[in-house]
């Protein structure tokens, strides 16, 4: 199980980010950029090799499911 970014959305910001860059703004000048969308992800498939047992319930919040 992983929490973590959603790499997509972490390209659509870089490329935002660069286009502000190419169109003549000072890096320096330009605000930190932090992940805005994050996601879940559970390994089925290792959960039930260890053993584990995972709630319904998260894996219905997962953004994946990997079986």
């Amino acid at each position: 199980m992983s929490y973590g970014t959603d790499l997509a959305d972490s390209y659509r910001q870089l490329g935002r980010y660069t286009a502000k860059i190419l169109k003549g703004a000072r890096p320096a000048d330009l605000p930190v950029q932090q992940v805005v969308k994050l996601e879940l992800v559970i390994n089925l498939k290792t959960a039930k090799a260890l053993g584990l047992t995972i709630p319904a319930t998260l894996l219905a919040r997962a953004d994946e499911v990997i079986e």
